[in-house]
C-alpha cells in the first residue's frame, strides 16, 4: 500500500477533538488507505504499523501525556504534581533510576505463583450470577475481577476492592477532557489513594510478606532505594492504571468475542489459547486506542517534517489491523500475528504487561467454558471510541454452562 499523500497538506485530516470521533471509524481507515499519517487538531497520527513501531523506539519522541493536565487548564496541584512524576511521565535518567527499581517486583515467577488465586476468584464472581443466564458485566465481573486481582497482588483483604475501585474510579476523571472541571473530585481521591499507599509502606516495612508492596520497599539496586514519595507515587500508578486496564479490556474482549461466537467456542474447548485470546483482542479492540509522543526536536522521517513540540498519535488499533503487516486481519485466536502496541513501545513499554496479560489470560477462557453463547441484554453504555476506552455498561445473557 502506497502512500499518495505528496505533501503534508495534502494529508488526510482527522478531528480527534469530536467528541463523537472513532478509532475504529470509516474515516480512519479510508485515511490509513491514503497516508501512513493524518493531520489532527492535536498534531499527527501515525495510522500504519510499520511507521507506529518505528517511531515507538525513536529516541527523538518522549512520552506525551506529560503535558495533559497543563493543556486542559490544569497549572499546578497534587494531581499535576504526582502526574509529572510517576514512571509513566518521567525521561531520561529518572525513568531509567525507578524503572530499575520498580522491575525486580514485576517479576513474572510472582505473578505465575497467583494464577490459581486468579482462577478461583474468577469462579467465585461466576458463581454468583451464573445460573440466572444473565450479568451486567462490568460492574458483576470486570470491575470487582480487576480489583481484588490488585488486591491479591498488594497483599490487602480482598474486602477493600470497593474501596480501592471508588478512589481510582474518581480518579480517572483526570484522563477526560472535564479535569479542569473535575479537578477537586480528583484531588480528593488521589489523597485518599496517597493515605492508603502510605499505610501499605509501612506496614510492609514493618511486616514484610511475599507480595508485592514489600517487593517495592526492599527494592534497591547498588545501594540506591525507592524514596518514600517513590513509592507512594508508584502504587497509587499501580491501583490507578491497573484498574483499569484489565476491567475495560475484558468489557471489550467479551464484546468482541459475541461478534465472533465460533471463537468463543473455540477458547473453550481450548483454554491453552487464553494467551493468545489475549494478544488478539489487544490487536483489535484494545483500550488504549492511541499511545501519544511528543517530539523533542526537529527531525526528518520518511520525507516529512516534524518540529520540535508535535504531539504525535501512535494508532496502535489502527496499526493492528494494518493489512500490510496483517494482510488477514480479521478476529482469529489461532493466527500468528507480529505484535500488537497496547502496552505501547520502547522505553515506556508498560510495565505491568505481564501482570494484566496473566489475570485476563486465566479469566477468559474460564469464562468461555461457563458462559456459552453470550449475547447483548440491553442497553450498553461505554466511553468515546478514542484514547482509552472500554464499557461502562455491558449487560448479556447466556446460557450457562452445565
Amino acid at each position: 500500500m502506497q502512500s499518495t499523500v505528496q505533501s503534508p497538506d495534502q494529508a488526510p485530516f482527522l478531528d480527534v477533538a469530536d467528541p463523537a470521533f472513532s478509532v475504529s471509524s470509516e474515516a480512519v481507515m479510508e485515511a490509513r488507505r491514503r497516508s501512513w499519517y493524518a493531520r489532527t487538531s492535536y498534531g499527527l497520527a501515525i495510522l500504519r504499523y510499520k511507521e507506529v513501531s518505528a517511531l515507538l523506539k525513536d529516541r527523538r519522541l518522549t512520552q506525551g501525556s506529560a503535558k495533559w493536565p497543563e493543556r486542559n487548564g490544569v497549572h499546578g496541584g497534587p494531581f499535576a504534581e504526582w502526574w509529572s512524576k510517576t514512571l509513566l511521565n518521567l525521561e531520561g535518567e529518572d525513568h531509567h533510576r525507578i524503572r530499575r527499581l520498580l522491575n525486580p517486583a514485576f517479576s513474572p515467577r510472582l505473578i505465575a505463583g497467583l494464577t490459581d488465586r486468579f482462577q478461583a476468584l474468577a469462579d467465585e464472581l461466576v458463581d454468583a450470577f451464573h445460573d440466572r443466564g444473565r450479568c451486567e458485566f462490568v460492574k458483576e465481573f470486570a470491575e470487582p475481577y480487576a480489583a481484588r486481582v490488585l488486591a491479591i497482588m498488594l497483599g490487602i483483604p480482598e474486602s477493600e476492592w470497593e474501596r480501592m475501585s471508588n478512589m481510582s474510579n474518581r480518579l480517572s476523571l483526570a484522563l477526560g477532557v472535564t479535569i479542569k472541571e473535575n479537578i477537586d473530585t480528583i484531588h480528593d481521591a488521589l489523597a485518599g489513594l496517597y493515605a492508603y499507599a502510605d499505610e501499605l509502606i509501612s506496614d510492609r516495612r514493618a511486616n514484610p510478606g511475599d507480595d508485592f508492596v514489600t517487593r517495592l520497599v526492599m527494592a534497591s539496586r547498588d545501594g540506591d532505594r525507592l524514596s518514600d514519595a517513590e513509592l507512594r507515587n508508584a502504587i497509587v500508578l499501580l491501583i490507578f492504571g491497573g484498574m483499569d486496564t484489565t476491567k475495560h479490556q475484558l468489557g471489550l474482549a467479551l464484546h468482541t468475542f459475541i461478534q465472533h461466537p465460533d471463537q468463543w467456542q473455540l477458547l473453550a474447548e481450548r483454554p491453552e489459547l487464553g494467551r493468545a485470546a489475549v494478544e488478539e483482542v489487544m490487536r483489535v479492540n484494545p483500550t488504549t486506542t492511541w499511545v501519544t509522543r511528543e517530539a523533542a526536536e526537529d527531525f526528518e522521517f520518511q520525507g516529512l517534517h516534524i518540529k520540535a513540540g508535535t504531539t504525535i498519535h501512535l494508532f496502535n488499533e489502527a496499526a493492528g489491523t494494518d493489512p500490510e503487516a496483517v494482510p488477514d486481519p480479521g478476529f482469529d485466536i489461532t493466527a500468528e500475528r507480529p505484535p500488537h502496541f497496547a502496552f505501547g513501545g520502547g522505553m515506556h513499554h508498560c510495565l505491568g504487561h505481564f501482570v494484566a496479560r496473566s489475570d485476563m489470560s486465566v479469566a477468559l477462557p474460564l469464562l468461555a467454558r461457563r458462559l456459552r453463547n453470550p449475547r447483548i441484554d440491553g442497553e450498553v453504555e461505554s466511553l468515546p471510541r478514542s484514547g482509552n476506552t472500554g464499557f461502562v455498561s455491558l449487560p448479556i445473557a447466556f446460557t450457562p454452562a452445565a
